[in-house]
């Protein structure tokens, strides 16, 4: 995660506030929904949805916080099914598991403290762009024109 840098323009109020809910609709969604990942992921996709039409901040934001749910998403699907087949069939509890686990613990955390903080940031107006995840959006969603 890099530290808050200028955007194009400087977005309004209602802008700052969409784009810091599309944040805070995964960690919403995660309070309501945590043994099941695709609830943040669903809650994001219909925040996404909503907002794609947007301003380029708003949509800009929308898209970073949806490719870090994709991600996130993806790796939380496979330490649940990963469970429950050690749970319901003969397999053995692994270190390759183990250590699954605690990556995808980590992961875990790491994603719901910089959705924290860039929630806070984006609110106050500022652009924070996720490593990874920034570049990518800015190759997906374009200013128009």
């Amino acid at each position: 995660m890099n530290s808050p840098t200028a955007f194009p323009y400087k977005p309004n109020d209602r802008e700052t506030e969409e784009a810091s809910n599309s944040y805070l609709m995964s960690l919403v969604a995660l309070i309501a929904g945590l043994p099941l990942p695709i609830i943040n992921l669903i809650a994001t996709v219909i925040f996404y949805l909503t907002n794609r039409k947007g301003t380029y901040f708003v949509r800009w934001h929308c898209t970073q916080a949806l490719l870090s749910q994709f991600s996130l998403f993806a790796m939380n699907v496979c330490a649940v099914w990963w469970t429950i087949s050690i749970i319901f069939s003969t397999t053995l509890i692994s270190n390759g598991f183990i250590a699954y686990l605690f990556t995808i613990i980590v992961v875990n955390v790491v994603e719901l403290t910089a959705t924290i903080y860039t929630a806070i940031h984006t609110r106050k107006g500022r652009h924070v762009e996720w490593w990874f995840y920034g570049s990518l959006t800015n190759l997906i969603c374009r200013e128009q024109r």
